[in-house]
């Protein structure tokens, strides 16, 4: 590893690159994605579908998340499955429908971009672009996304180290884009009870490394629904900016993770007692 970044007393060999460096600026940087604000006082719910199934599924899942107090929609079209067997997603089509349930519910979106070629096309819908876990290191796509200038949502790699994920934001910083939420999903270890190990010390370390907002995704984290309500406490009382959930109105016939999206009373429980959690720490949830 590079050692001429700026080498804070962290831990040994550990170093933070200069852009996303937390000493590079007076004060945390604040992303705004179509009027919704990361890293201020409010705690960000971002919730919906793994996957755009079809109209009713995004529509009513929607509706939903918005009743329940989310502030913004997640809905994949381009989806990165471990079998080329499984639903890809829509596509395009899933694009055109996250923008009209968009316009419908008043919720801005965040989608994943996987390639240099979607970006063009995903950034002229949707008001968030994510960048997931597999394509952390995808350097050519780190660097488009950069440069589209819309805000970014940055997932940590399975296998990242933290000084590896400020690298890959650096990328995206370099490009003139400091409109970046970094995301902590759960990293891959020996413990198998678990889909992901979820690594909230991370979320207090990244914030003192970086002036980057910090948000956790603790469905990808756990990998189990009955989990997601616990570790989504966890989070915001380790001081998350923000948090991004799977959702789904009939999670036992979704086509992709329903084993760890929440149902919608889950999902309305669990916003109750974040929002208790959230004012303990002189926080609100929105």
């Amino acid at each position: 590893m590079a050692t001429d970044f700026y080498n804070d007393s962290l831990s040994p060999g550990c170093s933070i690159p200069p852009l996303v460096n937390r000493k590079s600026k007076s004060y945390p940087t604040k992303v705004t994605a179509g009027g919704v604000t990361f890293g201020g006082s409010e705690v960000v719910i971002i919730a919906g579908p793994c996957a755009v199934e079809n109209h009713e599924q995004l529509s009513e899942t929607a509706r939903i998340v918005k009743a329940g107090g989310a502030s913004m929609l997640r809905g994949g079209a381009f989806k990165p499955r471990s079998s080329p067997y499984n639903f890809q997603g829509l596509g395009q089509e899933g694009i055109l429908m996250l923008k009209e349930i968009s316009r419908e519910t008043g919720l801005p979106f965040v989608t994943e971009v996987m390639d240099t070629r979607q970006v063009e096309f995903v950034a002229g819908f949707a008001d968030m672009l994510q960048v997931g876990s597999r394509n952390m290191q995808n350097y050519p796509l780190l660097k488009e996304a950069g440069l589209s200038h819309k805000p970014i949502l940055l997932k940590r790699g399975m296998m990242a180290t933290i000084e590896e994920f400020l690298l890959a934001a650096e990328y995206i910083l370099s490009q003139g884009n400091d409109q970046i939420v970094l995301c902590e999903r759960g990293i891959r270890t020996f413990e198998p009870t678990t889909r992901n190990t979820l690594d909230l010390s991370a979320v207090p370390m990244l914030k003192h490394m970086s002036h980057l907002p910090v948000i956790v995704d603790p469905s990808h984290g756990t990998g189990h629904s009955w989990l997601v309500p616990t570790m989504a406490r966890a989070a915001v009382a380790a001081g998350a900016d923000g948090l991004i959930m799977e959702v789904h109105y009939k999670p036992d016939e979704a086509l992709c993770d329903g084993y760890q999206s929440l149902d919608p009373d889950d999902f309305n429980l669990l916003m109750t007692s974040l929002r208790k959690v959230a004012a303990a720490i002189g926080r609100e949830v929105m």
